[in-house]
Parts: structure tokens; sequence; C-alpha cells
């Protein structure tokens, strides 16, 4: 089976990628839903994190605060370090468990720290999703009601947009509508359904 990696910026429209090729049959391991699975109460994740970091990081119901915790890690280095120890190689598992389970031509793996996290390894293609960085200024300020310099702060944190784009095997362009996104997808959809069979008759 071939494995795409998919990756882009904050901003960029991965979801909506990933909701088309969904729709196209297409299974896909998101790591943020896995991230969110794993941190559920009672999940032995969610114990790890209350011990690292304290009470205050859920909230009443006993669910994690992600809005508190993402404040803490984004100015501390070392707390977000200590997050990622937690949370990655539990994330690791959980997918690649998922993913030996699917009987499909391809399936895609979806990993916003696709690079940062040294996966690229792991899949056959890396597909990129890109949008110029305005554009991402703009898309992340109206969803999260947040100000332009906290955008361009988490931009600065990430990996820039070159450096995926030099990685990357294939890139959907995502600067514009949405209906845009169908035609690009669809077209990568046909190579990679071509690709897996060369691979299967290599195999």
């Amino acid at each position: 089976m071939l494995v795409v990696g998919l990756t882009g910026g904050i901003g960029c429209g991965k979801s909506a990628v990933t909701d088309l090729f969904e729709r196209l049959g297409v299974p896909v391991i998101d790591a943020d839903k896995v991230a969110r699975e794993l941190v559920w109460p009672g999940q032995p994740a969610l114990a790890q994190i209350v011990r690292r970091f304290g009470n205050h990081v859920l909230a009443a119901d006993g669910s994690l605060d992600r809005a508190q915790l993402r404040e803490i890690v984004f100015n501390d280095a070392q707390a977000r370090e200590d997050l990622e120890s937690i949370l990655h190689p539990l994330i690791r598992r959980t997918m690649r468990q998922r993913l030996e389970v699917i009987h499909a031509p391809y399936a895609i793996l979806s990993i916003p720290l696709l690079q940062e996290t040294g996966q690229t390894a792991g899949v056959d293609r890396v597909l990129v999703v890109d949008c110029k960085e305005e554009v991402q200024i703009e898309r992340v300020s109206r969803r999260d009601r947040t100000g332009p310099e906290r955008v361009r702060a988490i931009l600065a944190a990430q990996s820039s947009r070159e450096s995926k784009l030099q990685i990357a095997d294939d890139v959907i362009e995502n600067s514009g509508p949405l209906e845009a996104l169908e035609p690009q997808v669809e077209a990568l959809h046909h190579r990679y359904l071509a690709q897996s069979g060369l691979c299967q008759q290599k195999n």
C-alpha cells in the first residue's frame, strides 16, 4: 500500500484537503484527531499530562483545557518538549497500528509536524498543502479570533514554508477558494492510484 504523508503550515487548509480525499474513499489517519482521542478523560496520556502540568490544565468537566495547555507550552520550550515526549510516541504508535489494518490502494497520514518530528522516512510520498503567508494569517486570525502578531509568532515557531516545499513530492496550492481544491485532489487521487498499482506490480 502506498503511504502518503500530508503536511502543511497552520491555516493552509489540510483538513479541507483530507475531507476531499475521504469523499473519494481514501483512508485518512489524522494525527490531530488521534492526539485529541489520546487525551480524553480516563486515557493514560491525560493522567501523564496532569502529573507534569498540574490540575489547572483540566476543565471543570475533567477534560483537557487545550487552550490553557497551549498557552503554557507556547511560552515555555521545556514545557513543549515535555508535552511532546508524552504525546508524540503514543500518536506515532496509534497511527501505525491503524495503518496496519487498512486494506486500500493507498492511505494518507495527515501529520502537521511530519518534517519537524522526522517522520518523512516513514512515508512513500510527501504531500504539502501550501498557501501564501498572508492567507495563513488571515485564516487563522479569523478562525481563532486572535491578532495577526500572535499568528506570526506561531508561524515563526514552525518550520518555514520554504523548507516544507523542499521536502514535497507533491504540492496542493490552497491560497484561493475552496472550489479550486477539488480538481487538484482528484488529479492526485488518480496519480496515487496509478502509483499504488506500480508498487503492487513490483512486489
